[in-house]
């Protein structure tokens, strides 16, 4: 192991290799997706593929990590921040950036060994795990949002889920559901951008990356589903109670839904 990754020794002899190895998908690149690639290029992840079609915007600022005021007045893609960022850190990583929609390239995510959710809609979380499951790729979501309380206070909270192939899906776990799905359809449009700070999504970004990086370097015993829920005021994160009723197979996606009848290795 190199002098580079000697302090993240306990993850293993194989682990600079293993990491370096990795391709991974992050679609989003804003607060969330920042967070997620500024530190999976520290840990030695060796290869990327960016999805986000926006620009940065001044509202940006206060939760992109990266970006500075010079992208503001050039107008700088996403994308381009975020390369910038991993190869700053990391000047050997192999960065796709892809500065559309997903959905326009979505066969490249056939070549990811996991692909990272940082998505605002429920609809785009159930099209990203549909798409994972059809080429057998894990999917780990994240998410936060502030929700106005009736005693005129706010709720900061987010999760972390991994959705593994074969196991429970987020349908499984009701962190999606139909009722979900048709009410934000409805109010498509109605509403503007959401509140949102740097803090909880560096938090929920940690636990994603402690997810990821525990998977394919174990340190202790790891768990084929992962959902964590974070309260911003409480200032915990833990897993949700919603673990414990989970079915023991899938129930929304049969054999006949797993797996890309076009993927050739």
């Amino acid at each position: 192991m190199s002098d580079r990754f000697s302090r993240q020794s306990f993850l293993g002899e194989r682990s600079e290799a293993t990491l370096r190895s990795l391709t991974i998908g992050v679609v989003g690149l804003g607060g969330g997706g920042s967070h997620i690639v500024q530190q999976l290029a520290h840990v030695g992840v060796g290869r990327f593929i960016l999805f986000d079609p926006q620009r940065i915007e001044d509202s940006n600022l206060n939760r992109l990590v990266g970006a500075t005021e010079k992208d503001i007045v050039r107008k700088e893609l996403k994308t381009t921040i975020a390369r910038r960022l991993i190869k700053r850190i990391n000047p050997t990583a192999i960065v796709h950036a892809v500065p559309k929609s997903w959905r326009h390239e979505a066969e490249k995510l056939r070549w990811c060994d996991l692909i990272v959710g940082c998505v605002d809609t429920y609809q785009t979380r159930s099209e990203l795990e549909i798409q994972a499951r059809r080429y057998l790729v894990p999917y780990l979501d994240l998410g936060m949002d502030v929700h106005e309380q009736q005693d005129g206070g706010f709720l900061v909270a987010g999760q972390v889920i991994l959705s593994m192939p074969g196991e429970p899906c987020m349908r499984c776990m009701r962190f999606l559901r139909t009722e979900l799905l048709e009410d934000e359809a409805r109010r498509y449009g109605d509403v503007g951008g959401r509140p949102q700070v740097v803090w909880p999504n560096g938090i929920l970004a940690s636990t994603a990356v402690c997810v990821l990086v525990n998977l394919f370097t174990p340190w202790y015993s790891k768990s084929g589903v992962v959902y964590v829920e974070y309260d911003g005021n409480r200032r915990t994160v833990r897993p949700s109670n919603r673990l414990d009723h989970l079915p023991s197979m899938c129930e929304h996606f049969g054999p006949g839904d797993l797996g890309d009848p076009w993927f050739h290795s």
